[in-house]
């Protein structure tokens, strides 16, 4: 159910390479900065580059440039005082948890499957990757309301 927006929300799974990282830029995508949006991790490793590579792909087919994302972990987050925590994992779910205690905070899980867990071609894939972030983006209009510049 569409919502008025908070203030705050941050967007949780176990690396932040996949699937938070694409849950944050779709949320900027669809509301600028009328939102403080963030993403993070349980473990980002710390050899990981940035961002994953299928997803830099299948996001840049919506326009979307997450090249520069860096993952972090929740110990890493500039600011932990979220209005909404959107766990994309069970693990992430348990910290956010924790995170929240004794605040004023939402904690949503949202269970979002792992497209890396996918196997096949390269088209196999992106389509993977793709049905991980179509899914995102429509729980996140639905949770948050249509997209919007009017006034924004």
């Amino acid at each position: 159910m569409a919502s008025e927006l908070p203030g705050a929300v941050l967007f949780a799974c176990n690396y932040n390479r996949v699937r938070s990282p694409m849950a944050e830029a779709l949320f900027k995508h669809f509301y600028g900065t009328r939102a403080f949006v963030d993403s993070c991790g349980l473990k980002p490793d710390p050899s990981d580059e940035g961002v994953d590579p299928f997803v830099a792909v299948v996001m840049d087919e919506m326009g979307l440039d997450v090249s520069g994302h860096q993952p972090k972990s929740f110990a890493q987050l500039e600011d932990d005082s979220f209005d909404v925590v959107i766990s994309l994992t069970p693990e992430a779910q348990h910290r956010a948890v924790e995170l929240a205690r004794a605040r004023a905070t939402d904690i949503e899980y949202w269970p979002t499957h792992d497209p890396t867990l996918a196997d096949g071609s390269r088209d196999a894939m992106l389509a993977a990757y793709r049905e991980v972030r179509d899914a995102l983006a429509t729980a996140i209009r639905q949770r948050f309301g249509a997209p919007s510049t009017f006034g924004g």
